[in-house]
């Protein structure tokens, strides 16, 4: 895994040199935009890198959250991929036991399972979201500064 994270680093490195304008570049280093504060409390930054590639078929999406900051209760209409490339993260899917997700670990939801996920009370996260293309994001539950507060509480005791 951290080889194929090195390499996304590389290709995202050389694309900056890339002079042909025939070309459609992106690069992971960029921030991406401020996203409003609609499923989500704290401050979160998005970076389209792939998006809406019907060829593909799937898209790639840099996040990054700010400490203290959650997203709602959600569900895709096709499976997640998330890979901590920075910091750490809370995940919890419905029914289950939250965990404490590391700078190098990836997991995957299934299709349709709702879920969350955000940066830890005390860390900053930078993931990459890896998903279907099609369907957008259905937001089930607003998941409250309490419950968070809660989870985190659990968390940092075990």
């Amino acid at each position: 895994m951290k080889k194929s994270i090195l390499v996304l680093f590389i290709l995202a490195s050389l694309s900056g040199f890339s002079q042909d304008s025939e070309y459609k570049v992106s690069s992971y280093f960029t921030e991406g935009t401020k996203a409003p504060n609609t499923h989500y409390i704290g401050e979160a930054w998005l970076n389209g890198i792939i998006h809406d590639d019907a060829e593909l078929g799937y898209n790639i999406t840099k996040a990054t959250f700010k400490a203290n900051s959650t997203l709602d209760w959600h569900k895709h209409g096709s499976a997640q991929v998330l890979i901590i490339v920075n910091g750490e993260a809370y995940y919890q899917e419905r029914g289950k036991e939250p965990v404490i997700l590391k700078t190098g670990e990836v997991i995957k939801c299934e299709k349709d399972i709702e879920h969350w996920h955000s940066s830890t009370k005390d860390s900053d996260v930078t993931y990459l979201a890896l998903y279907g293309g099609g369907q957008p994001t259905t937001w089930t539950e607003v998941l409250t500064q309490e419950y968070y507060d809660e989870i985190a509480k659990k968390l940092k005791s075990n």
